[in-house]
């Protein structure tokens, strides 16, 4: 069998880019990552119910029930004891605090649909994002799949894919766009690419499942 990587998924909506990742692994394009667990900040996530037709584990903890520290403990402990080296936010509405992001260095990615460094940063988020493409009047926009630090958006940057914005569009037709033709398809394609750096870094440690 091939070594994967065991990819835990931070959930909050309906996800669709979770959704890309499980095609993508059933396809074999996520090849060196396996989904071993499905975490959502909210209890009625259509994404638990992706989880639970895909037979992955599926977990919520609500911030606002737990408070911020225990939320995040709830986490963490969850990834730790899945066997996840990677984190995945897909849709994960929930700024994760400097400590946590320190615990995970290099392991936790986010698609931002937008190209950093537009339209980024906090606050940004949603259709927020598409309604200051289309004020600013963009001709071009897209997604980007980059690293989770401390600052928001401000990790460094996997991949991009660039998509054209055209007359008549709303911000909710955009964001369709931006979905269709580029988070859904990178996202995996960005997964895969760290899942083999992953494997490179953790061949000699015992860490990785074969």
């Amino acid at each position: 069998m091939k070594e994967k990587i065991g990819i835990a998924v931070l959930v909050s909506g309906g996800g669709t880019n979770l959704q890309a990742l499980i095609n993508a692994e059933k396809s074999g394009a996520l090849e060196h990552g396996h989904i071993v667990a499905v975490i959502s900040s909210q209890r009625d996530a259509y994404a638990l119910e992706r989880a639970r037709i895909a037979g992955i584990p599926g977990y919520a903890f609500v911030r606002k029930e737990l408070g911020a520290d225990e939320f995040e403990r709830r986490i963490a402990e969850t990834v730790d004891s899945s066997g996840a080296s990677l984190i995945i936010l897909a849709g994960f509405m929930s700024i994760l605090s400097e400590n946590f992001v320190k615990k995970y260095p290099d392991r936790i990615i986010n698609i931002h649909p937008a190209l950093i460094p537009s339209f980024c940063g906090k606050g940004y988020y949603g259709l927020r994002v598409h309604e200051e493409a289309l004020k600013r009047g963009v001709k071009i926009t897209g997604a980007t799949v980059h690293f989770v630090n401390e600052i928001p958006d401000g990790g460094r940057i996997i991949m991009q894919k660039a998509v054209r914005v055209r007359d008549g569009d709303t911000p909710e037709k955009l964001q369709k766009r931006v979905m269709r033709q580029a988070e859904w398809i990178i996202y995996p394609k960005a997964a895969e690419k760290v899942c083999r750096e992953l494997i490179e870094k953790e061949k000699n440690n015992g860490k990785v499942q074969s």
